[in-house]
């Protein structure tokens, strides 16, 4: 099964709990074996790739800034990337040039992902039993992937992914072991570095360097 596949599961529950104006966004980067998968929350409006109007990759965060300075501190995208997406506004964003970013990612062996592909007009929270919804097609996701490493991204994701309690702050570069069908999973909560988490995005830097080179 190809991972494409999922995307007319969640195009379908984008119609029942996302903004209707918008289209979902799936994920990308590389898609067989990666090093690490990041999975992130729910995608919002920021993200030029949600409108009607993109005919390309519907991968998270294009478009935006703040998550590229996560991924260019953790030596995942180099400085001349790096000030390329510095330079542009959202809409100087070409398909062509989110396709370019997407390969370097694959390049990299990196794979990104959110729990909720429910695109949202802005960055409202979306209650557990919402994401809820996402999570057995992100467990097949990652079984189509099958990251060598996962990270979730905040006190909400992780807790829903590791169907456990889990507040960041107390279990820093802590492992837990999952299976998700006949595989087991390295997973490493980790600060959410986005929106109101900007506050702890060099924690979340810290671990992330830490939990790579180990």
């Amino acid at each position: 099964m190809r991972v494409e596949e999922l995307n007319k599961y969640y195009d379908k529950l984008q119609l029942e709990y996302g903004d209707p104006t918008l289209c979902s966004i799936y994920n990308g980067g590389c898609k067989n074996n990666p090093d690490v998968c990041f999975v992130f929350m729910n995608p919002t409006g920021k993200n030029i790739a949600s409108t009607k109007e993109w005919k390309g990759i519907r991968a998270p965060w294009i478009g935006t800034k703040n998550i590229w300075k996560l991924f260019y501190s953790i030596g995942i995208i180099d400085k001349d990337l790096f000030d390329d997406i510095l330079s542009k506004k959202p809409n100087d964003w070409t398909e062509d040039f989110a396709k370019n970013v997407y390969d370097i990612l694959s390049r990299n062996k990196i794979y990104v992902t959110n729990l909720g592909k429910c695109t949202q007009i802005d960055a409202r929270p979306l209650p557990d039993r919402v994401l809820k919804q996402y999570l057995d097609l992100l467990y097949e996701e990652i079984d189509i992937v099958k990251p060598r490493k996962i990270i979730v991204f905040g006190n909400q994701v992780s807790s829903i992914f590791l169907n456990q309690k889990i507040c960041v702050k107390s279990v820093r570069k802590q492992e837990f072991r999952m299976s998700i069908k006949e595989n087991e999973y390295s997973v490493y909560p980790v600060f959410y570095p986005i929106g109101n988490g900007m506050r702890n995005i060099d924690l979340a830097i810290e671990d992330l360097n830490y939990i790579l080179k180990n």
